[in-house]
């Protein structure tokens, strides 16, 4: 089983190396790194040049896009592998064998979607805790979701639903995982930790765009008829709190 990891960036020459050499310590063997980088202007290309030009199992175009979701879908058309996943350039793999238990539980168990648990760290600290639970389809009114960044999926899940919606400037990610967990497919949830991601993202940077997540959300759910609109939207927001509370 090929896996493609896909790793957007823009300016990102502080943290894009340990993303890097996350990517290449991971014990699973067949893994094909695709670099999707929006014509950064702060030494961002030269880096990932430098690293492509030093390992065989990377792809990269450095070149305008049109947001976040725009870049996604880029590295998602760019991608071989039988499984597609995503590492954003300021996260890092919990340890090196993340890779080989998604890769395990996706053959033995025969599932076209996996997801785990989630770090959120700042200045290695961490803060905040999303440990997620298996699927329950009546879970989705409710607000949950698995955390987006471990969620691993097979080709023709992607292939089926489509491409992430860029009309969303945040929440197509969100999005996705409700077309994705509405539509049935086989899921498995892996019981630990399996990416460390830093604090700061389009979705939480401040105030302004904390509103637009949440503006956004109702958006999505209405779009994907589920839920209760706002209330829903409160639920999810809700479900943060017992992360912040659980820091390991």
């Amino acid at each position: 089983m090929k896996i493609s990891i896909i790793t957007i960036s823009y300016n990102s020459a502080k943290t894009i190396q340990r993303a890097l050499d996350s990517v290449q310590s991971q014990t699973y063997p067949d893994v094909e790194h695709i670099i999707v980088d929006g014509a950064s202007t702060d030494g961002t290309k030269e880096i990932v040049e430098a690293y492509a030009a030093a390992h065989g199992n990377v792809r990269w175009v450095s070149e305008p896009d049109e947001g976040i979701y725009n870049a996604l879908n880029k590295g998602i058309r760019m991608a071989t592998g039988d499984v597609i996943g995503f590492l954003h350039s300021d996260d890092i793999f919990y340890c090196a064998e993340s890779l080989a238990h998604i890769a395990k539980t996706m053959e033995q168990d025969e599932v076209q979607v996996v997801y785990g648990d989630l770090q959120y760290c700042r200045c290695g600290k961490v803060i905040r805790s999303w440990k997620s639970n298996p699927f329950n389809p009546g879970a989705l009114k409710y607000g949950w979701m698995p955390p987006h960044p471990t969620m691993y999926v097979r080709r023709e899940v992607y292939e089926q639903v489509g491409k992430y919606d860029e009309w969303f400037r945040i929440s197509a990610d969100y999005d996705m995982i409700l077309r994705i967990f509405k539509a049935g497919y086989r899921s498995r949830y892996i019981p630990e930790v399996l990416v460390s991601m830093e604090t700061g993202g389009a979705s939480n940077k401040n105030t302004k765009a904390r509103l637009s997540k949440t503006q956004e959300d109702y958006i999505v759910l209405k779009q994907n008829h589920v839920g209760a609109g706002y209330l829903t939207v409160l639920c999810k927001q809700l479900r943060k709190v017992r992360q912040f509370l659980r820091k390991s």
